[in-house]
């Protein structure tokens, strides 16, 4: 690995295990080993000549397809909720790509706060072109055998992910908005009446006394402490969000001491800049300067001193709705159109200028932050901007409460931030073709660190059909982040606002994820822990080039490959398995169906009301009994599922699920096959008393019966 410092980058802390890397200053070498060719003027300018068979892979949160070669992508945060195939950047920005090519994969990170553009084949089909706005840059080089472990590589440089409390992988539901303790009761008491598992309940903006940061509504949520005891007692943490604009506001305590103290951005006049989001006029806290961010930080104790143990962060690219300058000029345009006869140049004119108000680049050139006594623009550090604000909260976190998990994830964010928390991916749509982008989008957001993550499932934006949110659910279920999550003027889309045959399936589906608990805890923790990826393309382990081409299907963890149907009204789908695998089809945890299937392309049936799973030859999969709340799960008695050739070893991990340094606990379980017997032996910590088995052999032969630890 080799690290090139061009001019004097800003420090982004995104890299912060560099023991075995090498750092350099000469472009010239850089460019012999690397056989791009590297220019240096205002902007900074790679280039490659791509030959057919490259294909490239990464750039964490973007559009199109798991294979990047085609596009052209941006890296600038940027709030958007039309997500649409010719966006060419979303809220994060990760600036990582492995460039697969014919003879060894090589990783590229580049370290650069501001804008880049990524032209991956998109204006000539065979040029590779990164664009850097600036001329200083850390560019971080990674050759390796494979591409997972260029990957891993690369984890190690950028530190180990976010660690979520146990409970933060259970079933997880949103709306904008329930906006009174009433409307949050009703939704326990539902999911509790229709039997459906429930851990958390997210609390948006109405929560707040009108939208001010930290503060609640005592109207809409009287005697807030004793209400989030009160959910807590039945098994339900409420989770608040919070924004990165502060209302203005005398006597309101975010100001006052924001104001007095200097911790909020500034613009030429060395004046708090003032935009405009929900709450109307605003400050932006300076989330670059450390102090600002341990006050900020600081101020989670309001609501973690009533019972609050998770938040999410939003509107932190950062979104600005106006700035007075902004909205004035556009009024004033308008006042200029009035009686006269607008063509279409005139009229379109008087659109963007209203259109052009909101996320203005002007806007975000107009203020400064402040560090180290020196100013800094804000379009130089803007990528930065989330990635901060969500650290801010980590680090008071570990400050403040340093035994505890706390639940913590972002909209924006850049490398980095995943070691305080993970990511949504934003303001989706119920659209099938966004389902089919969550499925591409979870390995490539692994490479960049960010396992814990996922979707708004059944799409935030427009009206989800029962099929469409099934289908969804079905794949969230092994995403860690599982929520779902939908905009104020949409469908009521919680799992039991559909007719009673969908919410059976729903109910049946989320109960899977319970049933899968200690298996999806115990490959998060152990590719967490071992910097790796919980999800893979297929062309991340076997190497033909069928598992190259395949861009719907996924591995997650040690053994399991996910094929999901993402498209109406389908009865099954066309999969390509690289080796003979189990397909493992389940109505419930306990009611399915396994067949084993050669390699090679097969078309299944997948009834709606199925969750179909492959799992792979010599793996094994552990399951334990459901129950409505994480924290009630028995353990006693495991489920163990798996296809076995002649031997499969699962390593089961488990800790107390809350502790920040957790003492692991590892059973590993042995399944030998030679022909006759199946043989199963467990030893290390008893995380059970039984294990009651299912497994396939490849010669077709069934084994069922009990072990007892």
């Amino acid at each position: 690995m080799e690290l090139i410092n061009i001019g004097h980058p800003f420090e982004t802390d995104a890299l912060v295990n560099l023991e075995n890397v090498k750092i350099i200053s000469d472009s010239i070498k850089f460019q012999e080993d690397t056989q791009f060719s590297l220019s240096v003027e205002n902007v900074i300018v790679l280039k490659y000549k791509m030959s057919l068979h490259d294909k490239i892979y990464g750039l964490g949160e973007q559009m199109r397809g798991i294979n990047k070669r085609g596009g052209l992508y941006e890296s600038f945060a940027t709030d958007d909720p039309s997500h649409v195939p010719d966006r060419v950047s979303l809220y994060g920005a990760h600036n990582f790509f492995i460039l697969d090519s014919e003879t060894l994969p090589v990783g590229i990170f580049i370290d650069f706060p501001g804008k880049v553009t990524f032209d991956m084949g998109f204006t000539h089909k065979d040029e590779l072109e990164v664009t850097i706005q600036g001329k200083d840059a850390k560019i971080l080089w990674i050759k390796g055998q494979t591409k997972l472990e260029i990957v891993q590589k690369f984890l190690k440089c950028i530190g180990p992910s976010f660690l979520p409390p146990k409970w933060a992988f259970g079933f997880q539901q949103s709306r904008w908005s329930y906006p009174n303790a009433e409307s949050v009761k009703y939704i326990a008491d539902e999911f509790d009446r229709h039997n459906i598992p429930l851990d958390t309940i997210y609390l948006d903006i109405d929560y707040m006394e009108r939208y001010k940061n930290f503060t609640v509504d005592e109207e809409r949520f009287p005697n807030f402490k004793a209400f989030v005891k009160e959910m807590r007692s039945r098994g339900i943490r409420l989770i608040p969000i919070i924004d990165a604009g502060c209302k203005i506001e005398e006597d309101y305590f975010l100001h006052e001491t924001g104001v007095k103290n200097g911790f909020y951005c500034v613009d030429e006049n060395k004046e708090p800049f003032v935009g405009a989001v929900w709450p109307g006029k605003v400050h932006f806290p300076d989330f670059i300067n450390p102090e600002a961010r341990t006050w900020f930080g600081d101020q989670y104790n309001v609501l973690i001193d009533q019972g609050i143990e998770g938040f999410w962060n939003d509107m932190n690219e950062p979104a600005i709705f106006y700035s007075e300058k902004g909205l004035e000029e556009a009024i004033d345009h308008a006042v200029s159109c009035k009686g006269k006869n607008l063509d279409i140049q005139s009229f379109f004119a008087l659109k963007d200028k209203f259109m052009s108000v909101s996320n203005s680049m002007k806007d975000y050139q107009s203020f400064y932050h402040r560090k180290d006594g020196q100013m800094y623009n804000h379009m130089d550090l803007h990528n930065l901007y989330g990635y901060n604000m969500t650290r801010a909260a980590g680090e008071a976190f570990e400050r403040n409460y340093p035994a505890k998990r706390m639940l913590l994830f972002s909209r924006a964010s850049y490398v980095g931030m995943h070691r305080y928390g993970g990511i949504w991916t934003g303001d989706n749509h119920a659209w099938w073709e966004h389902l089919l982008l969550n499925v591409r989008m979870m390995p490539s957001l692994n490479m960049v660190g960010f396992i814990y993550s996922g979707a708004d499932v059944g799409g935030f934006g427009a009206h989800a059909d029962s099929e469409l949110i099934t289908r969804w659910t079905q794949f969230a279920i092994f995403t860690p982040l599982f929520r779902n999550h939908a905009c104020m003027g949409t469908r009521d889309q919680e799992p039991f606002r559909f007719d009673e045959e969908s919410t059976d399936t729903l109910r049946n589906t989320i109960q899977l994820r319970y049933a899968l608990h200690r298996y999806l805890y115990s490959e998060f923790m152990k590719h967490r822990n071992n910097y790796d990826m919980l999800f893979k393309p297929l062309s991340f382990v076997y190497d033909d080039e069928a598992s190259a081409q395949v861009e719907d299907q996924l591995l997650y963890g040690d053994g399991l490959m996910l094929a999901p149907v993402y498209t109406p009204n389908a009865k099954g789908r066309y999969v390509y398995l690289p080796e003979d695998m189990l397909m493992w089809q389940l109505k419930k945890y306990d009611d399915y169906q396994m067949e084993i299937f050669e390699k090679g392309h097969h078309y299944i049936s997948v009834p709606l009301e199925a969750t179909t799973t492959f799992i792979g030859k010599n793996k094994l999969v552990v399951l334990n009994k459901p129950t409505n709340r994480i924290e009630n799960i028995d353990t006693s008695r495991l489920f163990l599922k798996g296809f076995i050739e002649d031997q499969g070893v699962y390593v089961l991990y488990d800790d107390d699920g809350i502790s920040r340094e957790p003492k692991s606990k590892n059973m590993v379980i042995t399944v030998s096959y030679e022909g006759k017997e199946l043989i199963i032996n467990c030893e290390g910590d008893q995380l059970c008393q039984t294990l009651a088995y299912d497994i396939y052999t490849s010669d077709q032969k069934r084994h069922k019966g009990e072990y007892h630890v």
